[in-house]
């Protein structure tokens, strides 16, 4: 976009040069002369001034898109992480059964030896 905007104001700026020259060598009166040189004047501002808005146009719209771009990633990174939570969690769920499930078994055991325990010292 930079090499864009450089030709842009080179070939204004050649223009510009260039039409001055011209009108500064063609044989004519100082008062037609300045009148050339004043409405050149005008055209290439206008110019100018339309160049500019056309590229802050540009570049607004590349900062929209680099917006969108950036939301539309940060809507999947987020949603990314809410799947992985969700797997986590179910992971965890699961890790929390098998070990009721073993401490229930352990408990069992441990009752069954409390029992044969109790058995022998009557």
């Amino acid at each position: 976009m930079s090499n864009a905007g450089n030709k842009i104001w080179g070939l204004l700026a050649g223009t510009a040069i260039g039409t001055t020259l011209g009108i500064l060598f063609a044989p004519d009166k100082g008062v037609n002369t300045r009148k050339k040189i004043a409405e050149q004047a005008e055209n290439t501002k206008n110019s100018l001034a339309e160049s500019a808005h056309d590229l802050k146009a540009k570049v607004a719209s590349q900062l929209h898109a680099g917006e969108k771009t950036l939301e539309d990633r940060m809507e999947s990174i987020v949603s990314d992480v809410s799947y992985k939570t969700e797997d986590v969690i179910q992971a965890m769920e699961e890790k929390l059964r098998d070990l009721k499930s073993k401490n229930k078994s352990f408990q069992n055991s441990s009752n069954n030896v409390g029992q044969s325990s109790a058995k022998v010292k009557v």
